[in-house]
């Protein structure tokens, strides 16, 4: 999905052509773009198929066009600032078949611009209601195949029936959180997701949107708060809210003291406490039990913080 990448898009659109793996299909959404990005795009082989939207649809509805295109088992998503390494699906369809209970797969990724550093190692959920991707700013070391909460969506894999069956992403989210909610999704209906440590991908880390602008900010709060108050089961609803509230004016608290947040920050946080998302999102028939939800929640805020992974045992073990 392409808005304004630049020569992100045909890099990113390169990598996806010298896979290693070649038999996939393609679909290249653009998002209503100016900066004459698509135009720029190489010579295509028919595995590819570009779909030229005429307004800017949104992270979310955008690859949801592509993914009710889709013919495979398995939705493969890719960021146009994102890169991959040429073995990447082959890598992501081996973890596919080696955790079969999967529907969810994670790739590994470093930064774009500074590849001895971590772009991220999958998403991860405190039960206050913040997502975090693990790993993000931290120095490159050696990884291991485990559990995460989900992927992070600049390289996540889906079962492509479940996402289908699960209505897809959200998309009055538009943009952030949306693969969080996902994943969330994905979970209640009895799924998991594996963060693969040889699937690769180099990532220019909001390299779009700007991760600290006034869009990011204002989406990542609102987003982060629709996606507790629509997927948490009541039980834990009632249980964990008082402490989601009290995260979230910690969270507009701490903005203050962040030039240019506050503002964002608040009118992320009135719109998510006090508007509901117009989509008609399939929540799922809960089929997993309530402790098992808990055990992929994180609980430390040590692990926010220091962004560390939840799971940190490998699943070969």
């Amino acid at each position: 999905m392409n808005f304004n990448a630049g020569d992100w898009l045909a890099r990113s659109v390169a990598s996806v052509a010298a896979q290693t793996f070649t038999d996939f299909e393609c679909f290249i959404v653009d998002n209503g773009s100016s900066d004459n990005s698509f135009s720029a795009l190489p010579e295509l082989d028919d595995r590819f198929t570009l779909l030229p939207q005429s307004e800017n649809t949104g992270f979310a509805k955008g690859n949801n066009i592509a993914a009710q295109q889709a013919k495979g088992e398995w939705l493969v998503l890719l960021n146009p600032d994102a890169f991959a390494h040429s073995n990447w699906l082959e890598k992501l369809l081996q973890a596919a078949q080696c955790y079969p209970e999967a529907t969810m797969i994670g790739s590994t990724q470093y930064m774009a611009l500074e590849p001895e550093i971590f772009d991220g190692l999958g998403d991860e959920y405190h039960a206050f209601g913040l997502a975090w991707r693990a790993g993000f700013g931290h120095p490159v070391e050696p990884v291991f195949d485990r559990e995460c909460f989900g992927p992070c969506g600049a390289g996540s894999v889906y079962h492509r029936e479940t996402f289908l069956k699960l209505g897809g992403f959200d998309e009055t989210f538009f943009c952030y959180h949306e693969d969080v909610d996902i994943a969330f999704r994905m979970r209640l209906d009895g799924g998991m997701c594996v963060q693969s440590a040889e699937a690769k991908i180099d990532h220019v880390s909001s390299g779009i949107s700007g991760r600290a602008s006034d869009f990011a900010v204002y989406y990542g709060t609102r987003n982060r708060i629709w996606t507790f108050v629509k997927n948490m089961p009541f039980p834990l609803l009632l249980f964990l809210g008082p402490a989601h509230i009290a995260t979230n004016l910690f969270v507009l608290g701490w903005s203050a003291f962040r030039p240019g947040r506050f503002g964002p920050t608040f009118r992320g946080m009135r719109d998510g406490f006090f508007k509901r998302p117009r989509a008609e999102q399939v929540i799922a028939k809960r089929k997993v039990r309530l402790m098992n939800l808990l055990r992929s929640f994180g609980w430390s805020p040590l692990k926010v913080l220091k962004r560390a992974p939840v799971k940190t045992k490998s699943l070969d073990t």
